[in-house]
């Protein structure tokens, strides 16, 4: 029966997280403390920006997937500068155009996200979280292309300074450097 139960385990613990590589406690502080300091200081930072231009739209729901990317994964090809700046900024873009060309919010939802895929894919700058930032336009009915460059640029960029410096201060290089 022991035997049974073991083989029954090994054969399906992939299904329950038993593919994901082991982290250290250690790492995994560090990395929590990353993203929570990071994002805290995006969100202080970008606040204070819509303030003062008096924006009321200074966040973007998916910069907490972003952030994953970037203080936890910090070797991806997908939370390298390139990829989170110029993907969340491609993706608002395509977002706030298909809005402007699509009456039908299901459609638009399918024409955006699958549209700044595409973009991303030629661009280079495949990131995750940016396929979202389509979705959110369409469904936050966003207009403005203003979104595109504050909150969606700046807090990226933000984001992607933090980080930098973070991973860099804890011993993680990051960005990647070409060899």
């Amino acid at each position: 029966m022991r035997h049974t139960l073991n083989h029954l385990l090994k054969k399906y613990a992939f299904y329950f997280g038993g593919d994901q590589p082991y982290v250290s406690w250690l790492e995994r502080f560090r990395s929590v403390f990353g993203v929570f300091s990071g994002l805290l200081l995006v969100l202080f930072i970008s606040r204070y920006l819509g303030d003062l231009s008096g924006v009321n739209e200074w966040l973007m729901a998916s910069l907490g997937a972003s952030a994953l990317l970037v203080f936890v994964l910090p070797q991806s090809p997908m939370a390298q500068p390139w990829a989170v700046i110029a993907g969340n900024t491609l993706s608002a873009l395509v977002g706030i155009s298909v809005i402007h060309f699509v009456g039908d919010p299901l459609i638009a939802m399918s024409f955006a996200a699958s549209l700044s895929i595409l973009g991303m894919f030629i661009l280079r700058c495949l990131h995750p979280p940016a396929a979202a930032i389509a979705l959110i336009v369409v469904l936050g009915n966003v207009m403005n292309y203003r979104y595109a460059i504050f909150p969606i640029l700046i807090d990226s960029a933000i984001l992607v300074l933090v980080g930098a410096a973070y991973s860099n201060l804890t011993g993680k290089s990051y960005p990647n450097r070409p060899k």
